[in-house]
């Protein structure tokens, strides 16, 4: 095989396989039908054509029956007036439309023999279009439920084209979904550590130790509560609380520090 051939060979299998692929039985069956009928149509219009050519032959082969008698009339009267010759030419006439009508008998005859084998091919198609349309509906609607079947069956086992994109999809989301969880909590964990300011907030440094600090004294007063009710002893101060206090010069600055700090104490009380 050459390389000709072969490149049309595959050519032709590339092709027959996408027209296998593109290809609806239900579409093919009804244009099978309709092809079928339109071949009816044209027996049924050829018997139509048929006939009425067979109709003219028989209305001209009257005429030349009337023609006919009319001659022969003639040649009566012809006679009666011992006119011969008119007699015998009147007899010619006669003689040339009787050969006349036995051609159209003739022809008659055949167009009817072609009729009547066209009527019972036409009643043998018609027939078989019947029986053909019973079929055909019988074969849609065995492959319109098988189609309905394993389209079912691709979406229950996720084998479909479209179970697949949206297996896909589902999974975008789900990772989509876990990136922003991660994310929202990491900036939780960054705003309740500090390392970040939330916009909305005017606290500072200072606002949030102050407030550890409140925390620590109120759970420390807690437990010096549940430490009584339940008979006992509060927790000994520690080496360090016993130890002398040392001085500490205050400077200029510090004064006024503790000076706001008394001032935020008095408007919060």
């Amino acid at each position: 095989m050459g390389i000709l051939s072969r490149a049309s060979y595959v050519l032709r299998s590339k092709v027959n396989g996408l027209l296998n692929r593109a290809e609806d039985p239900n579409e093919t069956l009804d244009y099978s039908y309709e092809q079928m009928r339109d071949e009816l149509q044209q027996v049924k219009r050829g018997i139509a054509d048929l006939t009425t050519q067979k109709k003219r032959l028989e209305i001209q082969k009257r005429r030349l029956e009337e023609n006919v008698d009319k001659h022969n009339r003639q040649a009566r009267q012809a006679v009666e007036q011992d006119r011969d010759d008119l007699a015998r030419k009147a007899l010619e006439k006669k003689k040339q439309k009787m050969t006349q009508i036995e051609e159209l008998e003739t022809q008659i005859a055949d167009l009817q023999d072609t009729q009547d084998q066209l009527v019972e091919k036409k009643d043998t198609l018609q027939s078989r279009i019947e029986e053909f349309r019973t079929k055909k509906e019988t074969m849609k609607a065995r492959y319109n439920a098988a189609e309905a079947s394993s389209r079912v069956s691709e979406a229950m086992t996720g084998v479909g084209e479209n179970m697949e994109d949206l297996s896909r999809s589902i999974e975008r989301a789900e990772e989509r979904t876990e990136d922003m969880e991660a994310r929202a909590e990491a900036m939780n964990e960054l705003e309740e550590t500090g390392a970040f300011d939330s916009p909305l907030s005017d606290k500072d440094d200072i606002d949030r130790e102050l407030e550890e600090l409140s925390t620590d004294s109120e759970v420390e007063a807690e437990l010096e509560t549940l430490r009584a009710e339940m008979g006992k002893e509060s927790a000994e101060p520690d080496a360090e609380a016993d130890s002398e206090p040392v001085d500490v010069e205050v400077s200029g600055t510090d004064e006024e520090v503790e000076a706001e700090l008394e001032e935020l104490k008095d408007e919060e009380s």
